[in-house]
């Protein structure tokens, strides 16, 4: 049950650069660390442990950025929102910089499910020449288990093309029961494209000398990928 004696602050920030490497529980960390240093009158948890009352959004797998991120910081006094993020912009590192504080309800939804979908950008070392495959389903493994997710389920909308070819943008959505993650359908779609490309050169080439020249039209669809510079979470809703 929310505390109506405590005010929580939603933080947002960034997460880019080579801190785009740390797993949650690090970003988490690093967080906390920050509000430390920041000297904000965070409130704590009872009994014979206690530890900060924060909470953080959905999780980024490692290497996967965002340019909108956020906690909930729960404190014992009130704080401008402005005076606050001037305090951890203060003591933040670059690639982990907060960018907008505001205050939210106490009763409003847990911070890890208050977004479910998520938009990502995937960004290509060149122009991918062609649209991606979406599989069908993707195999996956959690706690030693293999498990086959339909990509359908969680899938929102199309794959869009953008930055003039050289990224694609889509939205995934989180479920009670689970979720896809980007780096993971980014894969898939790269296995699926790829393979695709070249099961189609191969009937090309061996159709005879009438199909040759619509080989040779084809050979830059048939080429590899360039290869994932990034992937961004863009936005949360």
């Amino acid at each position: 049950m929310a505390d109506p004696r405590l005010f929580r602050l939603r933080v947002r920030y960034a997460k880019s650069g080579r801190l785009a490497l740390l797993s949650h529980l690090e970003v988490a960390r690093s967080l906390e660390r920050a509000v430390r240093r920041a000297g904000l009158p965070f409130a704590v948890t009872n009994g014979f442990s206690p530890h900060m009352r924060i909470a953080f959004g959905a999780a980024l797998p490692v290497g996967v950025g965002g340019i909108d991120e956020f906690f909930d910081l729960y404190l014992t006094d009130y704080v401008a929102p402005e005076k606050a993020l001037a305090a951890l912009a203060a003591v933040s590192p670059a690639d982990l910089m907060p960018h907008g504080a505001a205050y939210v309800e106490p009763t409003a939804p847990a911070a890890s499910v208050a977004c479910p979908l998520s938009a990502y950008r995937v960004t290509f070392d060149g122009p991918i020449g062609r649209a991606l495959v979406v599989p069908e389903q993707v195999e996956v493994v959690r706690k030693k288990k293999r498990k086959v997710l339909a990509v359908d389920d969680f899938l929102v909308g199309d794959i869009r093309a953008c930055e003039d070819g050289c990224a694609v943008e889509f939205t995934l959505e989180a479920k009670p029961t689970g979720s896809l993650r980007p780096d993971v359908l980014v894969e898939a779609m790269v296995v699926k494209t790829e393979a695709g490309a070249s099961s189609g050169k191969e009937q090309a080439a061996g159709a005879g000398g009438d199909m040759r020249a619509d080989a040779s039209a084809h050979e830059a669809t048939c080429a590899p990928l360039p290869a994932v510079r990034s992937i961004v979470r863009i936005s949360q809703k």
